[in-house]
């Protein structure tokens, strides 16, 4: 626990570390204690990976985020931040486009059918029999697992091609395990039966849940109001301010150094430093540097990097209501659009619509590094390709860039993390990170948070929560129970644990092709 005041009868210095949920929450936290701190983020923009970015009067958020916790403290908090009158309760619809369909998410029996047709479901569920017949060899890859339960031709519709797209490896390199948690014991069999008596309403899955709340101008709005109220309470958010430098000594972090865009250095003291940045990048600004066999744990931390083409079109060419579309069709790269006029109707101009094109990327993908106006003829041409809307209807687009956006779980990202720990535990004990990046920690935006939130509580009332134990085996997107058994998976959110192999071949193959 710190004193509210040192020896020297002055305040506690904090510095927080970037200014999204995460941070920006430790310094709205603090000051209900009577504590300012200095935010310091790199970017011009206050959210993080949940910002909304605003062009030209149209604003879209890096894929979509709907407010839903179970969590009560982030419930009240949300509310105490942004005014009720700014929340707005959105219907959930989303769906699967594959081979010109649109295939009701969770799936229904009846309109799988009519899309499928008699024939190819008939042919699906003879795949399915075979499979029953004829088991695959390997069920401890997701593939064989996945086959398993629901034939070869239901896995590449439905399956195959969206996990490839998001995570960049082949299906068959994922384990098994990771489909306890995302369909656990689901076979086609259960899934028809569930699809003739869904339950409606549904809250126990919470990614399936048919309302949630959202601010009506993209959840950028509540982290901008929150930086108003916490510096008109004292707390200095500092903007384009790139931390390179931690400096440490005797088993404490002193102060850090920032670059500015004008290459000019700023210093800042502190006695708490919350840490939000990517902890493989507060690693390696360490001075004097961490021990080789840290900053190599730290260098072998793999992210996938997020990119969005928004495409401005007519809001009469948009015929569904969908919030998002997810496209299993292999011949696109994108693996999802998100349809922001039916997010809020607030987030387009009138007469018009957005439409987020997602694709996800490993450093040094070519993909990333092409002119922009290239990645928006590339974005219309999938648009036209899948036929959702006409090449010649698109009246412009916009590209946003994210790095970082999603930790990957690898087969060696667990013992790295552990080691990167132990050794800031050891030797800058005052350092506390925070969030999805700040613990390499595949959060939604209400656990980031809530890291935040009990970090906070740990410094000033002293008490000893377990901030690593936050959306760690909850199976916080699926259902809690399964025949009256809790099911555990062990990363908490739905990702999986990738063999490094994978993902290395996987890198490879983008950064030649």
């Amino acid at each position: 626990m710190i004193r509210l005041a040192t020896d020297s009868g002055t305040r506690p210095q904090i510095v927080i570390v970037g200014a999204g949920p995460a941070g920006l929450t430790a310094a709205f936290q603090l000051q209900k204690h009577g504590l300012s701190s200095v935010v310091l983020e790199a970017s011009d923009q206050v959210g993080g990976i949940s910002r909304t970015e605003q062009r030209d009067g149209f604003r879209f958020d890096i894929g979509g985020h709907r407010f839903f916790t179970k969590i009560k403290e982030i419930e009240d908090l949300w509310h105490e931040i942004l005014p009720e009158g700014d929340f707005l309760l959105r219907p959930r619809l989303s769906r699967i486009y594959y081979a010109g369909k649109y295939f009701d998410y969770p799936i229904s029996a009846r309109n799988a059918l009519r899309n499928m047709g008699v024939v190819e479901a008939t042919l699906c569920i003879a795949s399915y029999l075979w499979a029953q017949l004829r088991l695959p060899r390997n069920q401890e890859s997701y593939e064989g697992w996945l086959i398993a339960r629901f034939g070869s031709r239901l896995y590449r519709m439905f399956f195959k091609t969206y996990t490839e797209k998001v995570w960049g490896v082949p299906v068959s390199a994922m384990p098994a395990d990771w489909a306890a948690q995302r369909v656990k014991s689901l076979s086609l069999g259960k899934a028809l039966l569930n699809a003739v008596a869904p339950k409606r309403n549904q809250k126990e899955i919470t990614s399936l849940i048919e309302e949630f709340q959202y601010p009506k101008y993209g959840p950028g709005m509540m982290w901008e109001l929150c930086r108003d109220a916490i510096t008109r309470q004292g707390t200095e958010v500092v903007m384009n301010a790139e931390v390179v430098s931690c400096l440490h000594t005797a088993g404490r972090a002193t102060a850090v150094v920032t670059r500015r865009p004008d290459g000019s250095n700023g210093y800042h003291h502190f006695d708490e430093l919350i840490s939000s940045m990517p902890i493989s990048e507060l690693v390696k600004a360490m001075y004097p540097a961490a021990p080789e066999e840290i900053t190599a744990a730290a260098c072998d931390l793999r992210y996938r990097d997020h990119l969005t083409i928004a495409l401005v079109v007519p809001a009469s060419k948009v015929p569904w209501h969908d919030n998002w579309i997810y496209v299993h069709d292999p011949d696109v790269r994108t693996m999802r659009i998100q349809n922001f006029g039916a997010w809020s109707p607030h987030m387009v101009k009138c007469g018009h619509n957005v439409l987020g094109l997602e694709y996800t990327l490993f450093e040094g993908d070519p993909f990333w590094d092409l002119d922009d106006a290239v990645l928006i003829e590339c974005g219309k041409q999938e648009l036209d390709g899948l036929e959702l809307v006409r090449y010649d209807d698109i009246e412009h687009g916009y590209v946003v860039r994210t790095r970082k956006a999603y930790p990957v779980y690898d087969d060696r990202y667990h013992r790295n993390i552990q080691i990167i720990r132990e050794w800031l535990c050891d030797n800058v004990r005052n350092v506390h990170p925070i969030g999805r990046n700040g613990m390499f920690r595949y959060n939604n935006q209400d656990h980031s948070m809530y890291t935040a939130m009990l970090t906070v509580e740990n410094i000033v009332m002293g008490a000893a929560h377990d901030v690593w134990s936050v959306n760690v085996e909850e199976d916080y997107h699926e259902r809690t129970e399964d025949a009256g058994v809790k099911v555990s998976s062990g990363t908490g959110r739905d990702a999986p644990q990738i063999p490094r192999a994978a993902l290395d071949e996987g890198a490879a193959a983008r950064s030649i092709n």
